[in-house]
Formats: structure tokens, C-alpha cells, sequence
């Protein structure tokens, strides 16, 4: 970390120097070669997914400078490959597409490679799927060149949609040409969402697993989180614990209880009790001998999944439990829900709904076979045939009394459970 730290500021005093214009003309020419700036670039972009935030101005300042210098510097300058490489490279990093445009305009001694060129243009301007084939074949072509990684990445982005199977194989060529750096960062998190599309279980917890240890201080991490919590819900009786743990035992522990609670909740929506309990307990496990802010809460998930279950009365009071002006107004609407549910499920039954409709047989007498076939047959008798009426509606052979308040109970709790499908659709959009 130290010597990452005394390189960052070597690159910060490069910047400053870049950015005055005094000391921009007392440097040697050769000092501004847009491949040197480029190493720059390239550093500032790293330190970024390696958890230095506030890279991310330099970053901006180290584009806008190899802007200015391949815009202003005299055309020989590419008679070095390595330069050629550094536009390339610097228009696949965020750079200005209009940069590339201007140096194909002027490159009249063919310096550019055009089928390059020419794909990264259609990539830039939203048409990368015209030319999905000659991208891919590119990017294996220059995969043993600085340009490679890069080509890779976005040949992947062009993929991803119709063909995931090969983006993950170009994805695998950027991040193994460029470890350690944003292009395995932004490889490995399309990768995760490509397996979590697919059902790729195992694959997507080995990238899961190699995204945690590299990259969990990077901006996107958050992005990370989702793709695993989703991952491990969609497979809870696939995905062993151990799996989990070992996978978030990268993560200091506040981040640790923020994705458990996250899978708790998820799994608490979905339906999935077991995956939700383990989940539940990893986070007092986690707040243990600590004030321990987000117990309730996740009591409160794990009340939500018990619901189904036979321990229905201790998930009500975890359920209740919390008070609802912490939870946001998401969860909110769903402990609302969840305990009108609750409610109606441990109400007693009213004794009038327990009494029978029909007469039961009070004479004791054996009922035989033909006899139970002549009564099967008798119009109006459960199990009997029904009889047509006018207007096409069969009669069903119930009571038309039916009992008012067990009805009442059946309304009641299937507008609950619509309430929660609806905020189960929200949910699945929203994520």
C-alpha cells in the first residue's frame, strides 16, 4: 500500500506539472509522449477500484490532458506503435470518441488499424452489434497486445446479449490480460451478472469469490452485492453456507452485515425461511458483545420468513417487534402487510364455521357400497355430478348459506397476499 501510495503521488506531481503551462515547456518533449500519460491514466483509473475515491478528479484531469496533447501533437509522434496503442486505448477508457475521429481524419500515413478503427467507431456510437463478429475476432487477434484487454471488455458488452456464453469467454481474456486493474473489475462484476441470468451457479461463485478479494473497495462494489444476494437466492438449496461465509469473509464485518441483511431480506420476500434464518444469524453472530444496531432489523426479516412456518407466533412478534418509523418506507409497507397476514392466520376460528352443512348419519347404520353409490348419485350431494341450470352456470351442490364469516377471512387475507405479489413485483423491479 505504501509503495502504491508514493506512486499515486509521483503521477499527482506529473499531473501538476502537465497542468502549467510553464512547466509544460521546460519539460522535455518526449516526457509528454501520450503513452507515458497514458501510464497515468491507467494508474489514477486503478487506484479508483482499489478503494481511492478521490482519484476519480485526476482521473478526470488525466483524460481531459491526453485529449489536448493527441489533438495538438505533431502526426509523427505515432511512427511509435506505443502511442498509436495509447489512443486506442485511451478512447476505450472513458476518453472523448470525437478524439478518435479527428486522428482517423488525419492519419494519412495509415498509422491506425482500420478493422480496428472501424469497430470501435460503431461500438462508441451504440452500433457495436453490426460488427459483433469482426470485434470478437479482433479481440482475439490483438489478445497478446496492449489493446487486447480493452477489446476484449467491450467485445464482451457487444456480446452479453446474444451471446453470453462467448462474452464470458472474452471477459475471461480481459481480466486474465489485465489483472489487478479496472478491466478485470468491470470482467468480473459482467461476468456475475451474465451467471445470475443464466443459473451459472458454481462459475458465478468463483468470480463472486475473486470480485471479494480484489475489489470490494471499488465504487461499484455496491453493484457486487446485488449480483451475489440475487445469486444465492435464486439457488438457496444449491448454495451451500459454507459458501457464503467463506465469500464475505473477505468483507470487514459492517460490510458483512450489510449483505447478510440483504440476502435476509431477499429471502424473507422470496419466500425462503432457511436461507433467511441462516442469514439472520450470521448478523447477531456478527453483532455479538456490540450494540448491535441492525438485530431488530434483521429479527425483523427473519420474522417476515418465519411466517409460513410453525414457529408462526415468535415470527409475528419479530414482525411487530421493530418499530416501523426506523425501516424505510419499503419495509415499511411490507411489516404492514406481513402483520395484517400474521393477524389473520393466529385469529381463532368462530365456532359457527366448524359446524357441518349436511346432516350427519345419526342411525349408526353401516352405510354399504350400493348404498354409498346411490347417495353419490342423489342431485345436490358432495361428489355428485353437477346439475346444468339455465344460463350455463353449474350449481355446485354447497349451501348457498355459506358461512359469512369464514368468506370474510378467505377475502381478507387474499387481498393481504395480493398486496404483498404486488410488492413482490415491485421488489423484482426495483432490484
Amino acid at each position: 500500500m505504501a509503495r502504491r501510495q508514493h506512486r499515486y503521488v509521483g503521477f499527482m506531481a506529473l499531473g501538476l506539472a502537465m497542468l502549467s503551462p510553464a512547466a509544460g515547456k521546460a519539460q522535455d518533449p518526449d516526457d509528454l509522449a501520450p503513452y507515458k500519460m497514458l501510464r497515468s491514466l491507467q494508474f489514477v483509473q486503478d487506484s479508483v477500484v482499489a478503494g481511492d475515491h478521490s482519484a476519480g478528479e485526476m482521473q478526470r484531469f488525466m483524460l481531459g490532458t491526453i485529449d489536448e496533447r493527441l489533438r495538438t501533437a505533431d502526426t509523427k509522434i505515432f511512427d511509435d506503435d506505443r502511442n498509436v496503442d495509447a489512443a486506442l486505448i485511451y478512447t476505450m477508457s472513458g476518453g472523448n470518441p470525437q478524439t478518435l475521429e479527428y486522428l482517423i481524419a488525419h492519419d494519412v500515413n495509415g498509422y491506425f488499424d482500420n478493422r480496428v478503427t472501424d469497430v470501435l467507431r460503431k461500438y462508441l456510437t451504440g452500433k457495436g452489434l453490426l460488427v459483433a463478429k469482426t470485434l470478437e475476432e479482433t479481440a482475439r487477434e490483438y489478445r497478446d497486445k496492449k489493446i487486447g484487454p480493452y477489446l476484449a471488455l467491450i467485445g464482451g458488452n457487444v456480446m452479453i446479449a446474444t451471446k453470453p456464453t462467448d462474452a464470458l469467454d472474452l471477459y475471461d481474456q480481459a481480466r486474465l490480460a489485465a489483472p489487478g486493474t479496472i478491466v478485470e473489475e468491470a470482467a468480473l462484476r459482467r461476468s456475475l451478472a451474465i451467471c445470475v441470468d443464466k443459473g451459472m451457479l458454481d462459475k458465478g461463485l468463483a468470480y463472486s469469490q475473486r470480485y471479494a478479494r480484489r475489489f470490494l473497495h471499488s465504487p461499484y462494489a455496491s453493484q457486487f452485492a446485488d449480483l451475489f444476494v440475487k445469486l444465492v437466492v435464486a439457488h438457496d438449496h444449491d448454495v451451500k453456507p459454507q459458501d457464503v461465509v467463506d465469500i464475505l469473509s473477505f468483507m470487514d464485518a459492517p460490510r458483512q452485515r450489510e449483505v447478510y441483511l440483504r440476502i435476509a431480506r431477499a429471502a424473507a420476500i422470496a419466500g425462503k425461511p432457511e436461507l433467511a434464518r441462516m442469514a439472520v444469524e450470521h448478523v447477531q453472530l456478527l453483532g455479538a458483545g456490540t450494540d448491535n444496531a441492525f438485530g431488530p432489523l434483521a429479527d425483523f426479516y427473519g420474522g417476515m420468513a418465519g411466517l409460513p412456518t410453525d414457529d408462526i407466533d415468535q415470527a409475528a412478534k419479530n414482525v411487530s417487534g421493530i418499530d416501523g418509523e426506523t425501516l424505510s418506507p419499503r419495509d415499511q409497507a411490507l411489516q404492514a402487510a406481513a402483520r395484517s397476514v400474521a393477524e389473520q392466520i393466529l385469529r381463532a376460528p368462530d365456532p359457527a364455521s366448524l359446524t357441518q352443512a349436511s346432516n350427519p348419519n345419526t342411525s349408526h347404520q353401516e352405510i354399504t357400497s350400493e348404498k354409498a353409490a346411490a347417495i353419490a348419485t342423489q342431485p345436490g350431494t358432495p361428489g355428485a355430478p353437477p346439475e346444468p341450470v339455465p344460463g350455463g352456470v353449474a350449481s355446485t351442490g354447497q349451501s348457498q348459506d355459506t358461512d359469512s364469516s369464514f368468506n370474510a377471512f378467505v377475502t381478507t387475507s387474499r387481498s393481504k397476499l395480493d398486496e404483498i405479489d404486488g410488492l413482490l413485483a415491485q421488489e423484482g423491479n426495483e432490484q
